[in-house]
């Protein structure tokens, strides 16, 4: 089982988060909002976005690259976490 469908209704919480904050940005525009409150919107919604990325990724990592059946050798659990972190880094 995927993933993404075991954890289905907390992905669509914050996908629909997401949405609510994209919303907002158009509102802000639409009504002439301050350049800066719409920024930190925009801001808000890019981390929100990479967030769920980062969280799908591990997941798809955790569930289809790597065999969760099976314990790992350290060495390969320790690249699997060291890939992760650095996915997690470059999506902040």
């Amino acid at each position: 089982m995927s993933h993404t469908i075991r954890d289905k209704a907390k992905l669509l919480n914050r996908v629909r988060r997401i949405a609510g904050q994209v919303r907002a940005i158009e509102h802000g525009l639409a009504g002439e909002q301050d350049a800066s409150d719409i920024l930190r919107t925009i801001a808000a919604c890019r981390g929100a976005i990479n967030s769920l990325m980062a969280e799908v990724i591990e997941g798809h990592v955790r569930l289809h690259v790597v065999d969760s059946r099976r314990p790992l050798p350290a060495d390969q659990a320790d690249a699997v976490e060291e890939l992760l972190d650095v996915v997690r880094a470059y999506l902040k």
